[in-house]
């Protein structure tokens, strides 16, 4: 009997700029509602820096509904 994966897909966000950074939280927002039929399982949160850049990077992990996986 083999165990359903905790997900089957994975979409990363990023942005470097600042104005991008403070409406990332909308972007990801949005485009679950054009995704109704995903699940979202878990999520990782990084932000890296150099002298000039401050990138941040918000992977989600999802599950389709009506996904058997397996």
């Amino acid at each position: 009997m083999s165990q359903s994966p905790v997900f089957t897909g994975v979409k990363v966000f990023s942005a470097t700029k600042a104005k991008d950074r403070e409406e990332m939280g909308e972007v990801i927002t949005r485009w679950l509602g054009e995704h109704p039929r995903l699940r979202p399982v878990d999520h990782v949160v990084v932000q890296s820096s150099d002298r000039e850049f401050h990138c941040l990077t918000i992977t989600l992990f999802y599950r389709e509904d009506g996904d058997s996986g397996g």
